[in-house]
């Protein structure tokens, strides 16, 4: 339950509701060529949500908590879009972020994107890092050298 609040919360806010408070949803007129970026912005969205989907449900599933720091999971997370890149969340809400960019033609997302990462990479890095460290020792220290955090590897990482 806690994982679909927080997914509620989380993902509604960075995801939906700020996107929608910065443009409205408005697609700008860019002309018949733009036809491709827009679609491609559309396959960034569904598969970004999915991922993000995805990635929620494993912290339920696999780690027995949430994604929440308030309820962190009791166990180390490391199967699934996890087996690729420690960060699958963020990477993907960045996708969903950039694929609104594209399919609306706002180009103020793009910058609402990359505050997203910077904020994101700034939390991951003095947050994330050091509390996973503490919580997990060795284990996330094995994942941390063989899992890229934000570029997904393409063979999947095994234990």
């Amino acid at each position: 339950m806690g994982t679909i609040l927080w997914f509620v919360l989380v993902v509604g806010l960075f995801s939906v509701l700020i996107p929608w408070w910065l443009t409205g949803w408005r697609l700008r007129d860019l002309g018949p060529w733009w036809l491709p970026v827009r679609v491609f912005g559309v396959l960034l969205i569904v598969v970004g949500g999915a991922a993000i989907l995805h990635a929620f449900a494993r912290f339920a599933v696999e780690g027995l908590g949430t994604p929440s720091p308030v309820a962190p999971p009791e166990r180390l997370v490391v199967g699934g879009l996890y087996r690729h890149v420690r960060n699958p969340m963020y990477v993907a809400t960045s996708a969903v972020l950039i694929g609104q960019a594209l399919l609306f033609g706002q180009m103020i997302l793009l910058w609402y994107a990359a505050a997203f990462a910077l904020v994101t990479v700034s939390f991951v890095r003095y947050y994330e890092e050091p509390t996973l460290r503490r919580r997990f020792g060795a284990d996330y220290e094995a994942y941390r050298r063989a899992v890229p955090g934000w570029w997904p590897r393409l063979r999947p990482w095994r234990p």
